[in-house]
């Protein structure tokens, strides 16, 4: 509905949208409503003001027109850190020796064909958002770009984590490509940092992306991947596992990143304002003010001065922002360890049915033709009076114990989805 709305003077936002973006500074945005209230048009508008907002489309001479179509070109196929996934993991792809597993040799396979991909679209005149670019910044930020989606396989997580850790204790300065790709993965895995709501969707969005892997791994004839088999995967004990051992050292890391990254500029800022020297942008190049932040807000949005979010270093406060995601994933673990306790409770009735199941299957399996007793009959009747099976008359089948088991299956799907509205 809104593609192709753009000219060189911008984009033309439906109503909605600019509605849903007074909450683009929030930690709670929801971008499932801004989805619906962009047409289905998330990236372009959200990429779209985010570059205006700090000045990036003058700054760079980026074509406004290219960057409209790059972007929605990126929308078909994700973003650019997942650009054209497939849904299946990396080593879905080297065990079904996949045609992209061979052409980057088991190593970091959708990684690289993401920021491969991505680059090819700018290949492309009409996409070119870096034509403006000197070769040496062009040159700069691709191998940033690079190494920043590199570092969201999730096989590098714990040689991330384990080599910031050492770079916040041993050196007193960071490396930006470093510090960038810890945002990016801790973005990428930032669901259980969100909002319940928020994060519910999220979690069962993937695991319905793990469980169609399994789908197709059986199809395959291939083992499951971990957490693919739809029936068995427990998903409230995976997301509280992946909490505890991921996404919570992740941004124990992450703060303590910005605390030293960003804490001597804030006191800079502070010093600043008590002796009434002030700081001309948040880089230091005078580029990107504070105030233009503010005022593009302001105009973009329809806000008023009332409520307006203060953007300057010394409204930052760390440790409040700490321990509100702190606060927020420690919630979320607990809501899951409450579903996890039902969905205990849920398998281990399934386990005991089947095992009934197989036990009855069993006695089934070791009942002698000669002790089937058709209806109506008993016992006796069927041994005295009863024909062999090739001289039985009738079309009454013999009475065996018999038990649903699709029944069964449909009542064990049941009962491990964890419910809609937990």
């Amino acid at each position: 509905m809104y593609r192709r709305t753009s000219n060189m003077a911008g984009l033309t936002y439906p109503p909605a949208a600019l509605t849903a973006l007074k909450e683009v500074d929030h930690w709670s945005f929801d971008v499932f409503s801004f989805h619906e209230a962009t047409g289905d048009h998330a990236l372009k508008f959200l990429v779209y003001d985010l570059l205006n907002r700090y000045d990036l489309i003058n700054r760079f001479r980026i074509p406004v027109q290219a960057l409209v179509q790059f972007v929605e070109a990126l929308e078909s196929g994700y973003t650019i850190h997942d650009f054209e996934h497939t849904g299946t993991t990396n080593n879905f792809h080297i065990h079904t020796r996949s045609e992209v597993a061979i052409l980057y040799n088991d190593r970091s396979i959708l990684e690289n064909h993401h920021v491969s991909a991505a680059y090819r679209l700018m290949a492309e005149d009409d996409m070119n958002i870096l034509v403006n670019l000197n070769k040496d910044d062009w040159r700069e930020l691709r191998a940033l770009v690079i190494e920043m989606v590199m570092s969201t396989d999730m096989s590098c997580h714990f040689q991330q984590i384990k080599t910031m850790k050492t770079a916040l204790t041993q050196t007193l300065s960071l490396d930006k490509v470093k510090v960038l790709s810890l945002m990016l993965h801790a973005a990428d895995i930032s669901h259980p940092a969100k909002a319940w709501p928020l994060h519910y969707r999220w979690t069962h969005s993937l695991m319905e992306e793990f469980f169609r892997q399994g789908d197709k791994e059986v199809e395959l004839g291939l083992p499951f991947s971990p957490l693919c088999d739809r029936k068995a995967t427990m998903i409230a004990q995976s997301q509280i596992g992946f909490i505890d051992f991921i996404v919570e050292p992740t941004f124990s890391v992450l703060i303590d990143t910005t605390e030293k990254v960003i804490g001597p500029l804030i006191e800079e800022d502070r010093k600043a304002r008590e002796t009434g020297t002030r700081r001309s942008s948040l880089t230091g190049s005078g580029s990107v003010t504070v105030e233009a932040v503010q005022r593009h807000s302001s105009n973009r949005h329809g806000n008023s001065d009332d409520g307006q979010l203060d953007f300057s270093l010394t409204a930052i406060d760390l440790p409040a922002m700490k321990q509100n995601l702190s606060d927020v994933i420690g919630s979320n673990k607990d809501r899951w360890k409450e579903l996890s306790t039902l969905e205990l409770a849920s398998k281990e009735k399934a386990d005991k049915e089947e095992e009934q199941s197989n036990v009855n299957s069993d006695v089934q399996s070791n009942a002698s033709p000669s002790h089937s007793v058709p209806d109506g009959q008993t016992t006796e009747q069927s041994q005295e009076g009863s024909p062999p099976d090739e001289e039985r008359q009738d079309d009454t089948p013999p009475v065996h114990l018999t038990y649903n088991g699709a029944g069964l299956a449909e009542e064990k799907e049941d009962e491990e989805e964890v419910p809609e509205k937990a």
